[in-house]
């Protein structure tokens, strides 16, 4: 490096100048290889063809190490910055700020978790704890869903690492659990659920998966089933469950 930049003196006529020359090349040669880096972990992440917003965390992290490198390299080698000195103080400052803000690390921490990993990503319907709906937007710090009730829920990330997720099916899909005491025609039975539940979907979205019913265990209080359809419209599905759930119960009885 010494060799190279005394050339570049020579050539431009100071040492001042060859400095600053040097400089440029070597901020140069870190913008590229940050720009290739970036590439490349768009690329592995998935992200040039599905955008996720919680990947720019472990984007931004990634590029940010590659030009502090390229800065330190500046720095002790065109000025003579004692570089030792500094990183041992920032390691300081590292471990105070580190203490002060153990929250925000976690939340940062589980966001790149996240994004590496793709545990969620927009469009998810997730669980996490007594939290359910659909993922709005990810972020270095929380998840945002969006619940039935149209409510928006802000989740931290550390929270999203550190307890179970659960993937639901697609909030479209309506899933109505009944009981039916009357076991003698389940055929006869099913076939009227299933009518009624089209008529009544219809009068709120469009069907996308005809309704169907499902019987899945026997009990002593009676046949426990379940309604399932889809409708095209995910902010209906609550008040479709509702409606089905009132029209049903005679017919189960």
């Amino acid at each position: 490096m010494d060799t190279f930049q005394q050339t570049i003196a020579n050539v431009t006529g100071g040492d001042f100048i060859g400095k600053i020359i040097v400089a440029i090349i070597i901020l140069v040669i870190v913008g590229f290889i940050s720009h290739f880096v970036v590439r490349w972990l768009r690329h592995i992440m998935g992200s040039d063809s599905n955008p996720l917003p919680q990947s720019s965390i472990f984007v931004n992290i990634t590029r940010g190490i590659i030009w502090g490198i390229g800065i330190c390299l500046v720095l002790d080698a065109c000025f003579n910055v004692n570089m030792s000195a500094i990183i041992a103080a920032l390691g300081v400052g590292g471990i105070a700020l580190s203490l002060g803000f153990q929250d925000t690390l976690s939340n940062l921490i589980g966001g790149v978790q996240i994004s590496f990993m793709r545990i969620v990503k927009p469009g998810d319907n997730i669980q996490v704890g007594n939290n359910k709906g659909v993922v709005q937007d990810v972020t270095w710090r929380h998840a945002t869903i969006k619940n039935r009730n149209g409510e928006t829920v802000i989740i931290p990330n550390s929270v999203i690492s550190k307890n179970a997720v659960v993937h639901l099916p697609p909030p479209e899909r309506v899933n109505v659990p009944f009981l039916a005491t009357n076991g003698d025609n389940l055929d006869e039975v099913a076939d009227s659920i299933e009518h009624v539940v089209h008529d009544i979907a219809l009068t709120y979205a469009g069907i996308v998966e005809e309704p169907s019913v499902v019987f899945t265990e026997v009990t002593a209080e009676g046949i426990i089933g379940k309604v399932l359809l889809e409708i095209d419209d995910a902010s209906q599905a609550t008040p479709v469950s509702d409606a089905i759930t009132r029209a049903i119960a005679p017919i189960v009885r």
